[in-house]
Order: structure tokens, then sequence, then C-alpha cells
């Protein structure tokens, strides 16, 4: 299992695309991670969403908004999921203030060991935080290349873009290549890490008498 001991967190919200979420779920724990749901929880202690297609429910218990910078370095990746999960994080009491969604997303690119996956309609939490993108390589639904231009973000042709920590997918349709490509950076990443940690051991010298 390559993300054996890994967690791995899914921002979500009412019409959610219920194939991608499902894969997400069963996939991601196939290879041995913990997956998180979470979301802005409105001082509720469970939320039911419902799903795009089949309006099928989704509980989640876990918020994102009073998760520390310590709590959030244990996630491997944090996913921003298709459908309208996004337009309805994004949202704002205060037109003054970031939306609480993306201002976890700010958070979450500031650490760049965690790998950060954004598909199809899900680029619009980065929306009000341009800078996250801004001159990064970055694949959108084709409804959103307008968008993704404004943002200073460099568009590529493809229906998965990798661009150091940030994994992008072109739509919801394309969660299966998305949710590999994640598996296996998380993966690459902790060989790296094992390699690095083997090298900086020191030698064996022989038995001491």
């Amino acid at each position: 299992m390559k993300l054996q001991g890994k967690k791995i967190a899914i921002l979500l919200e009412n019409n959610y695309y219920e194939p991608e979420i499902w894969y997400y779920q069963r996939r991601f724990e196939e290879e041995g991670a913990e997956v998180h749901f979470v979301t802005r929880m409105w001082d509720q202690p469970v939320l039911r969403f419902k799903g795009q297609e089949h309006r099928i429910p989704f509980d989640v218990h876990e918020s994102f908004e009073d998760m520390d910078d310590e709590t959030l370095r244990g996630f491997s990746a944090i996913i921003v999921p298709s459908g309208m999960v996004a337009d309805h994080l994004r949202y704002t009491e205060n037109i003054h203030q970031l939306p609480p969604a993306t201002q976890f997303l700010k958070q979450a690119f500031a650490e760049p060991n965690i790998i950060k996956g954004i598909i199809c309609h899900g680029m619009w939490l980065a929306a009000p935080a341009p800078e996250l993108v801004r001159g990064r390589k970055v694949v959108v639904h084709n409804n959103l290349l307008g968008d993704v231009r404004n943002m200073g973000a460099d568009y590529v042709d493809q229906d998965i873009v990798v661009d150091g920590d940030l994994v992008t997918a072109r739509t919801a349709e394309h969660y299966h290549l998305f949710a590999r490509r994640i598996i296996n950076l998380i993966a690459a990443r902790d060989s790296i890490g094992k390699a690095q940690a083997l090298e900086q051991e020191p030698a064996f010298c022989g038995w001491e008498s």
C-alpha cells in the first residue's frame, strides 16, 4: 500500500459529484491512507450534503476552520473536488474578507510539503486569491479558461497537469487519473524522504570491542 500512514483531506459541500467522491474515499483508503472530509461546519456537529447527480446524502463531521498549521502539516494532500463544491465554499459574509475556505487553501499553499489537488471547477475556490496560481501551470474545465488566464496562471492543454506541489485536472471525469497522480506523487516524495534520511545516517564502522 503506497499511502500507509498518510492522511488526505477532501473539501466537501452540496452538489458534489458522487462518483468522484466515492472513488476518492475507496481508492485512497485502498492504498492505506486515512481520508478526512472537511467543510465549514457553521457551528454544527454534523452537516449533510447531497450529491449533484442523484442527491445522495453524505455526512461531514470535520471542520477546516479551526485547523492549525501543525495539524495541517499532518496531511499529505488537500483536495478541492469538482461540481459546485468550490462555489458553495467560496461564500463569505464579509466581502472585505476572504472566504474561510479560500483562507484554508492559502494556508495549505504555504506548505510546500502538502500536495494541493484541484480538479475541474474546483479552481473557483482559488479565484478570490489569484496569487496562489499566478505563474503556475494548470488545467481547468474549458468553461474556466478565461478565469485562470485572468488569474495569471499558465494554462496547459492536458488532462492532468503537475506543477511542483500543485496537481490540476481538466474535468470531473478525470478523477481516476487525478487520484492516481496524487497517489504516485505522495509515494515518490515518501521514497525520496526515506532515501535522504538513510544518507544522513552515520556510517557503520564495525563492531565495538
